[in-house]
Order: C-alpha cells, then structure tokens, then sequence
C-alpha cells in the first residue's frame, strides 16, 4: 500500500509486468516526468522504458506490386502512458494498471509526477535500489487509484545552519520528499551560528560567517564543546542545481534570510552594522543571541543586496525573512537605531521591528516576492499581504487567519521532528516534547474551531528539522523517518485518519522501502544501539509545561493592535 494513502484506491485482478521491453507513451509536455521514470525505474529493474513510437512493430506497407503478403499489425507492445486531464485539478492524478498496461492522468505535471511515485511504490521494495538485485519479476498489481491532496502547502523546514548539510545530503533529501508527496523545502540559510550561501561585495560572509570555532556537544543546558571548526557554505552554482533538482521533481524551494535578529554570524563578519556592541565571532552556542542589526541605512543597503541575489536564484513567490526572536535591548542604546526611531515619530526603539519588516516587505515587492515571516511578525502588525509561519502552538495559525493573512501551521509541539520521539532513556538527544509517529498522524494544520473564513487562509502544514542536535545525515534520517511519512500523509490524504492501519502500512509496506533508499530510519521498537548518544544528554520537556510557555509568550497576539 502506497504513503501516503490515496484517495481512492481499488484493486482489480492480475498484475503488470514490468518488463524490458516494457515501453513509454508520453507527450513532449511531459518530457522532464518522462526522464525522471527512466531513471528511477532503470538501474534496479532493467526496464530502461524505450519510447513507444519505436517500439511498436508492424508489417511493412502494401506497394501494390506482386502478391499481397501485407499481414494485420500486431497489438501494441505493453506499455506505461502518460497523459494531462486539466479537468482533474492540480496535483491530482488517476492511475489504472491492469496487465495490459499502465495508464497514469495528472491534471498538470506535477499530478503526473505523483502519480509516478505511486507506481514506484507499487513495485516490491527492491525497485528502489540503484541497481539490479535480482530481485524479479518486477510487478505491478492491477489497481485503479484517484488522488489529489488534502492541502497546497506540504512542507519541511531544512536547517543548514546550525549544522551544514553538503550539497549531495541536500539532494538526496529532496528525493525523500518527492517519495512522499512534500512540494516545499523551506531552506534556513542564516542564522547566528552560520551563513551559507555567497553575496557578491560581501565576501566576508562566507569568509568569516560560514564556520564557526566548535560547537555544543548535546543541548545548552548542559554546555560543552567539542572543539572542532564546523562549516561551509554554497555557491551560486550550488544553489541553482539545488533549485533546479527540486523544481523537476515539482518541489518549490522557499529560502529563509533571518534579519534582523538571529544575525549574529553576519555581525562576525560585519560588526559595523552591529547595534552596540558587535559579537566577537560566529556563535558556538546554541540559544538565542542579542546580536541585531542596526535600523542604520547601511543595514537596509545589506538586506538589499542580500535580497537580490537570493531573488536572482530562487523563483520561489515567497521569501522568508526570518522576524522571529529579535532582541531589542541593542537597539535602546544603539545611536543609529535611536535616530532612525526619533526621525519616524516612534516612541521608543521596540517600533523598529515593524519599520524594519515593512522595508523588508518593500525590497521584496520590487523583485515580485512576498514577505514571509514567523509569527513574531504578527506582534506589531505584519505588512499586508505577507504569509506567516506559525510556529508558537496554534497561537501564532490562528491569530494570522483571524487577522486575514495567508499561513503555513508549523506548531513547535506538534510537528517539530528534532523533538523527542519517545520516554525512553535510549532516546537520543531527547529535546522538547514527545511527539510520535502516531502523533504526527493526527496533525490537522488548521486550528480546532477556526471559522470557515479564517481556515481559507491556512494553506497547509509544515514540518521542522531544526539541526542543533542532527550534526550528522545519518541524526537527520533518525529524526526524520519515519515521523515524515506520517506527516506527509495527514497533509495529503483526504478524509478521516485511521492511525492503526497507517502503522500497519507503515511497518508491513514502508519502512522496507526506506530501506531500500538507504534511509537510517528509527526502528518502531525503538532505536539501534550505535542510534543512542549516552554521551550528550537531552533536555526533555513536559507537554504541560511547554504549552503553558507558549500561551505566554504569545500573549500580544491576543492584544489589540492598531490597523
């Protein structure tokens, strides 16, 4: 059975074979879909999927002279077609397969694509693989399946950050969210503990602010350092391949610039652009730095910049612009910032943040972009128009919707995949609340209660891997699978969920496919020995606790405000 479940699924008699000489129809329009079959399905099956307009063998023609010995056409070779129904709907798709051949419909490419890795899914695990195991015959079971997704927005947060992910782990990635239906990889390219991408005339960004001294070994209650330099960065070239892999699997890349907190890696580099005091390096720790920049025309000059060249790369509508967890003390005693408050008739300092996101919002309007910031922005009135990430609970979903702003639900409790999986002591790293696959199962972005008109605005659910604590592929596997298949089939599958069955599909007909991708999953009894970390303790928390913490750090969303 696929995951995510489709909406309709109906199994008939008999199977596919999917065999060498199998054959592909597809349009010129679905050229790119096309390629990427051929690819998936020829290392591991042998069926390299010859186009079928050469495929097909017929007599030759009748010239008319001698004895007629022209013989009717045979049938057509098996095949696999592809074809686009608009009427279906974006992202939808229709799959029939029966043993006379496979017919997938999308209502665009993107519904094809899907559709693609469904049929994937449909062949034993071992068609995964990148080569031929001998593991035959290649069967495909007669099947009708109808399918489109629950919502528009299936997202994962990346962190790059806090530990750098090389490009191929990037890539890879990707893949595993094309497996399971996710179109979004919202990728976190700066913060205070790193920079990771070139800026032309700012060279010490990644000459300075793309690696740090060493770094926390486990969670900053517990501080110790490991004394290793950590790093690195992409280039341009690097992160136009990253775009380009993504957007041909139909995967939109949405880059995060967190400005004007969290900027600390950026004040290393630059410390004129500092409010007060500048950092003396990029940060070790992990934690919130009161490193900020300055309300100072030379700051906006850099977001300009900055903005410019991530819009020079990244076609994504939407751009995020971080706006969460500034410090404002800096900027009470920062002359630049007191003058730039003075010059707009603010009566303090603390108005700078919405100044700063409204010139934010203006220099992405210039490139055609759409702000989109955390739920902090929503504390002093967002630009009009922005999209915003709620992040605090369903506090920050909820009063985005009710104020008529478009938001994507990434609830720290609930889908946050670098939080702890279970109680036990082998956990690794545990941090945070306990959220289990069968707790990511029952995920609902929209918040419970919300009237129709605000739900409208909620445009789907986004995980998190936020990367403290995943300072190795095989950490971001173990935190990830396979919570993210769970995840991935509450925003796409319509309908009431039903949990057991989910972890029956799960453990019977999934977790073998991850293995075949080479995905270092957490076993659902709980982890392998090398998975443990006896040596970095955690800081687990209380589900209580924390949501008593998030209703109060979220009380001036439910202060009024003025237009």
């Amino acid at each position: 059975m696929p995951v995510p479940l489709p909406a309709v699924l109906q199994w008939g008699d008999g199977a596919f074979l999917l065999l060498p000489e199998t054959a592909l129809d597809a349009p010129t329009e679905l050229a790119g879909e096309a390629a990427w079959l051929r690819a998936a399905l020829g290392p591991a099956t042998g069926a390299w999927l010859p186009d079928a307009s050469g495929a097909d063998t017929a007599a030759g023609p009748d010239t008319g002279v001698g004895p007629d010995t022209s013989t009717a056409a045979p049938p057509p070779a098996p095949r696999i077609t592809l074809r686009l129904d608009s009427a279906l709907g974006a992202e939808s798709y229709r799959l029939d397969a029966d043993p006379s051949g496979i017919r997938i419909e999308g209502g665009d490419p993107a519904g094809v694509f899907h559709g693609l890795q469904t049929l994937r899914q449909l062949l034993p695990p071992a068609a995964l693989r990148r080569a031929d195991t001998g593991a035959e015959p290649w069967a495909v079971p007669a099947v009708r399946i109808e399918d489109r997704p629950r919502h528009r927005w299936r997202g994962v947060l990346l962190d790059v950050v806090r530990h750098f992910l090389p490009k191929a782990d990037v890539l890879r990635f990707v893949d595993l969210m094309a497996v399971h239906h996710l179109n979004v990889l919202h990728l976190h390219l700066t913060d205070d503990q790193g920079w990771r991408f070139e800026v032309p005339g700012w060279p010490r960004l990644t000459e300075v602010g793309a690696w740090r001294t060493e770094s926390m070994v486990g969670t900053r209650h517990t501080p110790r350092h490991d004394g290793r330099p950590h790093g690195g960065y992409y280039t341009r070239e690097d992160l136009r391949e990253i775009v380009a892999y993504a957007a041909a699997r139909h995967i939109t890349v949405v880059p995060e610039v967190d400005v004007p907190g969290h900027a600390q890696a950026v004040l290393a580099a630059y410390p004129e652009l500092a409010a007060g005091e500048p950092p003396s390096g990029v940060r070790t720790g992990w934690g919130i730095s009161d490193a900020v920049l300055s309300a100072s025309d030379e700051s906006l000059a850099f977001c300009r910049d900055v903005i410019a060249e991530i819009c020079a790369i990244f076609p994504s509508r939407y751009f995020c612009v971080g706006g969460d967890e500034v410090p404002r003390g800096p900027w009470r005693d920062d002359p630049a910032s007191i003058a730039r408050a003075r010059s707009l008739g603010l009566p303090d300092t603390d108005g700078l943040q919405r100044w700063f996101t409204a010139r934010l919002a203006e220099m992405l309007a210039a490139h055609d972009r759409t702000l989109f910031g955390w739920d902090e922005i929503l504390e002093d009135g967002a630009p009009a128009g922005a999209l915003i990430g709620g992040w605090r609970g369903d506090h920050g979903a909820r009063a985005a919707a009710e104020a008529g702003h478009d938001v994507v639900a990434s609830p720290d409790t609930s889908v946050y995949l670098d939080y702890r999986q279970a109680e036990g002591p082998d956990e690794p790293l545990p941090i945070g609340t306990l959220i289990t696959v069968e707790d990511i199962h029952g995920f609902d972005p929209v918040p419970a209660g919300l009237e129709a008109d605000a739900a409208a605005h909620v445009l789907g659910g986004q995980a998190a891997l936020w990367a403290e604590m995943l300072d190795s592929v095989r950490a971001l596997d173990y935190a990830a699978f396979p919570r993210l298949c769970a995840f991935a089939e509450a925003l796409w599958t319509e309908g009431p969920r039903d949990t057991a069955a989910f972890m029956s599909r799960l453990a019977t007909d999934h977790l073998p496919r991850l293995a075949a991708l080479g995905v270092e999953y957490r076993p659902l009894a709980g982890p392998h020995p090398w998975q443990s970390r006896p040596d970095a303790p955690g800081h687990p928390r209380a589900r209580a606790d924390r949501e008593a913490e998030l209703v109060e750090m979220t009380a001036r969303l439910r202060e009024p405000r003025e237009a």
